[in-house]
């Protein structure tokens, strides 16, 4: 009997484990990093949450509105990059950059965020908004994002 609830112990700690581990992923598992892309709408929420925040918002064309979704680093990435909670508000106009995922969902990840205003924060800026227009700031290009 002891050494089944041992068994019994060890595999649930396994499981335990295992879970949060499959949930988590790698860029290459799930954008195109062939795939950038820039597009334009109206925030609708900014989720703060582990493993990865999203950034939800609208996307109307032709009269037709598509739900989007941008994943971006966990809040503790999000703030060292320069990120607050209160920058992007519902309703705000503005533009996602980043990679489309592979599947053709309405999901990217998100490399930088353009405010109608002329603003930026990008996911390796300063703590200083960057311009949208012109100099960039570290981490205005290169490749995909490690997470």
């Amino acid at each position: 009997m002891k050494a089944k609830f041992v068994v019994l112990a060890g595999c649930m700690g396994l499981l335990s484990i295992a879970l949060p581990l499959s949930a988590h992923h790698s860029f290459a598992a799930e954008y195109d990093n062939s795939k950038p892309v820039s597009i334009k709408g109206k925030a609708v929420r900014m989720d703060w949450v582990n493993p990865h925040s999203h950034l939800g918002f609208e996307v109307t064309t032709d009269g037709k509105t598509e739900q989007w979704a941008a994943e971006t680093p966990p809040p503790n990435g999000l703030y060292r990059a320069g990120w607050r909670q209160n920058m992007i508000k519902g309703g705000e106009e503005l533009t996602v950059n980043g990679f489309l995922a592979k599947d053709g969902s309405n999901l990217m990840w998100a490399q930088s965020v353009d405010f109608a205003d002329g603003r930026r924060i990008t996911l390796n800026s300063s703590p200083d908004v960057q311009p949208a227009r012109g100099g960039g700031g570290r981490g205005a290009g290169g490749g995909p994002p490690q997470p």
